[in-house]
């Protein structure tokens, strides 16, 4: 017993193994029955039998549930066929010392049987690996134990009692299954196996020498036998893990991430753009030689300057001047012309002072056109940006009128 409980636990050991190697979904309990038919031969270990002279017949029905890939538990029948010696008429003496034959076992045409439970654990899926298109060979190992039955004539002679009774005993086997898998569904197998009684007999139930209780070949049979099985479906089918729900909302947050990065290189890009624009401007502005203001005219009455406060196009009252003077040279020359060119010094934002260079320009224009009266076409106003001129800043917020 000790022997069936370390194989029904490797069995299990084995069965995890071989579902670690391959997953497989689960099945429910109505999958992957089988139902199959044995017959073969049986034949005793006993010193007292010859092995081939006293084989005989047996058949028997099994049914079977493929738990795992690897692992299988079934229930099976075996019935053995009385046409061999174990049959033998016996001589017996009887009071006037006269000889009669009396019946050696049983006058029936099955003379034993055994009903039980078995364990298999499928050594290919195991080690090999579970093959969802199938293989077309396989190796079983397999152990089990149940109920074993022998069938007495009552006028048998029996080494202890002429009135004979059946037996009942628990029996245990192990053996190989050989199976060829013709297809999906069908199996044929070759199964030797070995059977022992392990409970005695009436008489001597503790009798461990005549019984199999120490697994000696005293009441073992060596067994095998051919079968046909049809295995009813689906079999197994690789697991499948992926959970649709979570792969959509996943892929929209892949896609999200996509459009962010897509925009975030597009933003990146004009960026770029921007600063290496104005890096250029820079360069320009550095790569600009100042300008020097020359005079037209050895008059210097030619010239004009009006002054800004930093950051304002407005003209100062104390600005002015400047202003009338150019309009009074204008009105008294009435085919001179005047270009004015606005400036800003170097102090805050280039676009800025590029801007405000133009309206200090257009301030002028507009004080000589509305306060005046000098026509606009004889007016030119021009803004430059920021001024090299003066070494002093601030002289730099200028609009300089030089008079055609």
């Amino acid at each position: 017993m000790k022997k069936i409980l370390t194989i029904a636990l490797a069995g299990a050991a084995m069965t995890m193994s071989a579902q670690a190697q391959n997953a497989v979904a689960p099945t429910s309990f109505c999958d992957n029955w089988s139902i199959g038919l044995d017959g073969g031969a049986t034949t005793p270990l006993s010193r007292h039998h010859a092995f081939f002279g006293d084989m005989r017949g047996q058949f028997g029905l099994h049914i079977q549930k493929q738990i795992s890939p690897a692992f299988a538990l079934g229930v099976e029948g075996v019935a053995g066929v009385n046409t061999s010696s174990w049959n033998t008429d016996y001589f017996t003496t009887i009071l006037d010392n006269t000889y009669a034959i009396a019946p050696g076992r049983s006058s029936t045409a099955i003379d034993n049987m055994y009903v039980g439970v078995y364990g298999s654990v499928n050594l290919m899926n195991l080690f090999g690996g579970y093959k969802f298109d199938g293989r077309v060979f396989d190796i079983e190992i397999t152990a089990g134990a149940g109920w074993g039955h022998d069938f007495y004539d009552r006028m048998a002679m029996m080494p202890y009692s002429i009135d004979a009774k059946d037996q009942n005993y628990l029996l245990t086997k192990a053996g190989l299954n050989f199976n060829f898998n013709v297809s999906k569904n069908l199996t044929l197998s070759l199964k030797p196996y070995v059977a022992w009684n392990m409970t005695g007999t009436e008489y001597l139930p503790l009798d461990v020498e005549q019984t199999s209780a120490a697994y000696s070949r005293a009441k073992a049979t060596f067994n095998i036998n051919a079968g046909v099985t049809y295995n009813f479906g689906p079999g197994f089918v690789p697991v499948d893990t992926r959970n649709q729900a979570e792969i959509d909302a996943l892929n929209k947050q892949i896609n999200d991430l996509r459009a962010d990065i897509a925009a975030c290189n597009a933003a990146t890009a004009a960026a770029a753009a921007t600063a290496a624009d104005l890096a250029n401007q820079l360069q320009a502005c550095k790569n600009r030689k100042p300008e020097v203001i020359k005079e037209v005219s050895n008059n210097l009455q030619s010239v004009r300057y009006i002054f800004y406060k930093i950051g304002s196009s407005v003209i100062t009252a104390d600005q002015m001047p400047n202003v009338e003077m150019v309009a009074s040279y204008m009105k008294n020359h009435k085919d001179s012309k005047v270009l004015i060119k606005g400036y800003a010094s170097q102090d805050g934002n280039l676009d800025l002072n590029i801007k405000l260079a133009q309206a200090r320009a257009e301030s002028v224009k507009n004080a000589l056109v509305s306060k005046y009266g000098i026509k606009a076409d004889r007016i030119k106003a021009e803004g430059e940006g920021v001024g090299h001129m003066f070494t002093e800043n601030d002289w730099n917020r200028v609009s300089i009128c030089t008079l055609d």
